[in-house]
This record gives C-alpha cells, structure tokens and sequence, in this order.
C-alpha cells in the first residue's frame, strides 16, 4: 500500500482550505485597536504590527504535533520543550524579528508534577538555546478533554519578537537567479508524525533498533535544531532576500514568501530515520510535501551571499548547502518533481 499524509489522516489541502476561510474572519479584527497598526496579518510565518515609537512587535503561537505521542511511548519528556520553542522562534524570525519572550500552555490529562519538570527543562534549555526569556505559561488538566488512563498531553507555546523596519524580511523582494541555501535539519524536526507513526510502526516499536537509526524512539525525539542566532546574524551582515522554515507541507511552504519559481536539486543526505519512513512504501512526491528532508530552513539571497551565509551557519556548528535556485516559472520542484 502507497502511504500518504492524506491516508494517515492529515488532508494538507482540506488544511489550506480551513485557514483560508479563518483568515477572511480574522482581517475582520485588523483595524480595532488604534494603537497597534497592522503592518503585515494573516499568512506568513509571523504576524506585525507597527507599535507606539515606530517599532514592529511579531508574533506567533506554535505546537508539537503529535510528536507528543512518541515522548509518550517512550516515557522521555526533557526533550519535547525545546521542539515547542524551536516550531515558535524558527517561524518569527522568518521575517528578521528577535525573539524576546515566550509563554508555554501544557494541557494534560493528570498532574504529574516529575514530568511536568521534564517538559519545562526542555523549555528551558530552548529558551536558553534561542537567547529569549519564558514569561509565564499555563498548565491546564483536563481529563474529559484528553482522555487515557495513563499520562497524556499536547504542549504549544507563543513567541512575541521585535524587527526594525529595516531589518524586515517578507520574501517579496526574492528575485529569479537569487540561490537558495539550506541549513541542515536535526531529523523530522516537529511536523509529519501522523505519516511517519503510520509509516513505521506498522512494522516497528519505538523500542527497536535498525542499523544506521539506531533505537526508533529516540531518533523520532531527537530535537528540532533552533535556527536563531545564525539568521538574525546573517540578517544584520548579509543582503538577504528570503527565510523559510520548512516544517509542515515542507518545501511548499516557500510560496509563502513569494509567488514565484522555487526549483530545489541538491538536497543533503537525508536523515537515517526519515530514509526508514521512505522504505515502508512513501512516494518520493509525498516525501517532498511532507518532510524536511534533512533541510530545516531555507534562506533565499544573491548568490553573491551564498558564501558568507554558509560560514555564519558554520559558525554555529550547522551545516548548510546551496540546495537551489530561484527561477521563473511558478511553482515549487524538488529533484525534478514538481509538488505545489
């Protein structure tokens, strides 16, 4: 049986839909508050508005997924905080802004105070990772809403950044001939669970080991790379045309910087644990759609740049590679496939 995304229960078109009509009721509310001026709403990485004193305050709220159902399986909790932070950061400073606060809501159906310490550290360790202050947070237990007899939660968070006018990057000054440089990814980061679950646990328990993957659990938890200090460097050094974080609907979430030709042709060596999700019959179009496919974030800029940006990754122990390039005809394909 061909595995999709679709057949795993997550209808990435139907998705689109749904925020397509939630946005129609959102820009309803832009024009009520008369000391925040909407610079930019609904549909990029993050949203901006112009404050008092002609700063710009971004903001975006961001969760796990269902990764939480494999620190589940494996009862390992210190880790999952700092994917929360790393799916919150990595988006806003998609468009120049510094993260500087963040606030966590951990919904659970019991208390249990040991693991909600184990989840906290992982907030903690984030935080630290991405230089940005936890300012509060919310732990609900709702045991009608989350049910199972044993421990279970969901764990989503929201960041508040600050960009100056210059520093800001939208995407819509991306230009054909501009090159597309992509930083490595840890593994699957925080998005595709649904299909990866379905794809390897058909066969699997989180408990085995494969060769070249090592135990299956623990490289499904291995964390989302925090991408902050490299970009918001390069974005002070660099000309930079573009950001993307590729997480849900990968690389297709390039055209949300710009309408344009995306043609990606040089991607790493994937992640072992993704290469097992492959093997258990996912189609390489899928793959592309779905999964980072060891890229974790994009930076679009003059090729002039390329060299630069590649050693401020370095800098920060993150590989990173010329992946693409920006071309004219509209459209996202990845190895000569095309995928939106």
């Amino acid at each position: 049986m061909v595995l999709t995304y679709k057949k795993a229960g997550v209808d990435i078109s139907k998705i689109k839909q749904s925020q397509k009509a939630i946005g129609k009721l959102i820009s309803s509310t832009h024009k009520i508050q008369k000391k925040a001026k909407i610079a930019h709403g609904f549909g990029h990485y993050a949203g901006i508005v112009e404050i008092p004193g002609g700063k710009l305050l971004a903001t975006h709220t961001d969760g796990v997924g269902t990764k939480v159902v494999i620190a589940n399986m494996m009862k390992k909790y210190n880790t999952i905080g700092i994917d929360c932070v790393a799916m919150n950061v990595n988006d806003v400073i998609c468009i120049g802004a510094t993260p500087i606060s963040f606030v966590d809501y951990i919904a659970a159906n019991k208390n249990d105070v040991l693991i909600f310490k184990k989840i906290v550290e992982g907030l903690v360790t984030g935080a630290k990772k991405s230089s940005m202050p936890i300012v509060g947070g919310e732990t609900a237990i709702m045991p009608d809403v989350i049910e199972g007899k044993e421990f279970a939660f969901d764990l989503a968070g929201m960041v508040v950044g600050l960009v100056e006018k210059k520093e800001i990057v939208l995407g819509n000054k991306i230009k054909t001939g501009d090159v597309i440089i992509g930083a490595n990814s840890s593994g699957i980061h925080s998005n595709g669970y649904s299909l990866a679950r379905k794809a390897i646990l058909k066969k699997y328990s989180v408990k085995d080991k494969v060769k070249g993957v090592g135990k299956i659990g623990e490289a499904l938890l291995e964390p989302t790379e925090i991408y902050t200090n490299p970009v918001l460097e390069m974005n002070k050094k660099c000309k930079i045309n573009g950001f993307a974080h590729i997480t849900g609907g990968a690389f297709t979430k390039l055209l949300r910087l710009k309408n344009t030709g995306y043609e990606i042709d040089s991607l790493p060596k994937i992640p072992p644990i993704m290469g097992l999700v492959q093997e258990q019959g996912v189609k390489d179009e899928e793959m592309y759609k779905t999964f980072n496919m060891g890229v974790g974030f994009c930076v679009i800029a003059p090729k002039t740049q390329a060299t630069k940006i590649i050693s401020i990754f370095k800098k920060y122990k993150i590989p990173s590679q010329e992946i693409g390039r920006i071309v004219s005809k509209k459209g996202v394909t990845v190895n000569s496939i095309k995928i939106a």
